[in-house]
């Protein structure tokens, strides 16, 4: 029998205020949970705007401690009723003065698994990332959930090979990305980077953009997300660019195995001839 997870993302449009969005996602996530699906992943910053188009304190405000703050709480109480586990990226404050851009990831029995910070911090127009996060410094996790073992990469950090390879390397066989990306930048690597990340690491990846024009800046969010497998293939339609969506997909995980067996890049990788590559 086939190790099939059905697993699901939102791309969704940005509603004025934290609760009215909170509560899309909870009934995207019971919709989904309709479905069938047994994990679901949101957008960059989800309860929140993309607020980094501008720099202004006032945006310190959206912070919140994880795992005890209210939003990654209201997760937890939806990981248990709706039985799915849950990637729930937000704006993390630790302590003053220590602010990350952070997802929590929270069992299909409402623990609180870990989180896993953005390591690559943008500063150019319309991304002032650097404003408001400090880099993230918990490493590479991989979580063992209700739904196979599970990593997070965010937004920005996708032009970067070396953290996709070592999610692979600690075991991820599906990756999440939520992101914040908008038409004028990246829309022509968005859907080359993640597919030749899952090729090049053998694993599946759910690609999670912003959908939409926000309050802050004049950037054009243009969601089609996507799930995409291990040969680097979509798994069913990308979402529209225009409008809110929810993707329900079902991941053959034992396609991993498959793969790796056919492209046996980790048996072939030479980390010792790999020295330059972590010289700055």
């Amino acid at each position: 029998m086939a190790n099939v997870v059905r697993a699901a993302l939102v791309q969704a449009t940005w509603t004025g205020d934290t609760e009215s969005m909170l509560a899309k996602h909870e009934e995207h996530a019971r919709e989904a949970a309709r479905r069938g699906a047994k994990i679901i992943g949101f957008q960059e910053v989800f309860n929140s705007p993309y607020f980094c188009q501008v720099e202004d304190p006032e945006h310190y405000r959206w912070a919140e401690p994880v795992p005890d703050g209210p939003t990654v709480r209201r997760m937890q109480d939806l990981a248990r009723e709706t039985g799915m586990v849950i990637v729930a990226p937000v704006f993390e404050i630790e302590q003053p003065g220590f602010y990350y851009n952070t997802a929590a990831v929270i069992d299909a029995d409402g623990s609180y698994l870990g989180k896993y910070r953005k390591h690559h911090i943008p500063q150019l127009e319309g991304f002032r990332e650097k404003y408001y996060f400090r880099p993230g410094n918990l490493g590479w996790p991989v979580f063992d959930t209700a739904a196979g073992k599970v990593g997070v990469y965010i937004c920005y950090d996708r032009h970067f090979p070396e953290g996709w390879r070592q999610l692979g390397l600690n075991g991820a066989r599906l990756v999440y990305n939520p992101s914040a990306t908008h038409r004028s930048l990246s829309a022509h690597l968005w859907k080359l980077e993640q597919p030749a990340a899952a090729v090049a690491n053998g694993y599946y990846v759910a690609a999670i953009n912003r959908v939409g024009q926000e309050e802050y800046g004049d950037n054009d969010f243009y969601g089609t997300s996507y799930f995409v497998d291990p040969r680097g293939q979509f798994v069913g339609d990308v979402a529209g660019d225009k409008e809110e969506e929810l993707l329900v997909r079902d991941l053959d995980l034992d396609l991993v195995d498959e793969v790796r067996k056919t492209w046996a890049f980790y048996r072939d990788r030479r980390p010792d001839a790999y020295e330059g590559l972590v010289q700055p």
